[in-house]
């Protein structure tokens, strides 16, 4: 589910956990797994792959190591 980040997610979350740039208002973020620890966070769209088989977002650095494994 891509989504468009609001004031109220641009408040609870600064920056991109993927890339670490911060998140501007009206810019399109999914909800990814990736290299952190936890549950999956929002990330810029651009920095995550949508993965058919498990049907979710994939942090994109993450889904290539998966690849390449």
């Amino acid at each position: 589910m891509t989504t468009i980040i609001d004031r109220e997610k641009l408040m609870q979350f600064k920056t991109c956990a993927a890339c670490g740039r911060p998140f501007n208002l009206g810019e399109p973020v999914v909800l990814a797994c990736g290299a952190w620890e936890g549950p999956p966070k929002l990330i810029h769209e651009n920095e995550a792959v949508y993965d058919a088989e498990t049907s979710r977002y994939i942090e994109r650095k993450c889904f290539q190591a998966k690849r390449n494994a």
